[in-house]
């Protein structure tokens, strides 16, 4: 975990929004769990980004961005089979080109 401000101010303290602590009989700290990731600059009150997280975050966008995009769903006119259009714009059950007007 890397955390920065958002606004760049230089702070160094943070503090994390949906944490659990765990505290014993007198008050006293024993653990804690980050239920979900937010956090707080608590020098400029701005919200906190995780560095340690942008790997992946772009790891995830880079997959979404391979898929095939669909463009339209149209009938063969060779088969009568209801295709989605995509990038090779070709019937999967007969091979017929396929047009889009």
């Amino acid at each position: 975990m890397f955390l920065v401000c958002s606004q760049r101010c230089g702070g160094t303290l943070f503090r994390a929004l949906f944490a659990e602590v765990e505290l014993d009989s007198t008050g006293a700290y024993q653990d804690h769990r980050i239920a979900q990731p937010g956090f707080v600059c608590l020098n400029c009150g701005s919200p906190a980004i995780d560095l340690g997280e942008v790997p992946a975050a772009m790891e995830a966008d880079a997959e979404e961005d391979a898929r095939p995009v669909v463009l339209a769903e149209v009938l063969c006119p060779v088969c009568e089979t209801m295709v989605q259009l995509d990038a090779d714009l070709e019937c999967p059950n007969c091979g017929s080109p396929l047009e889009v007007a």
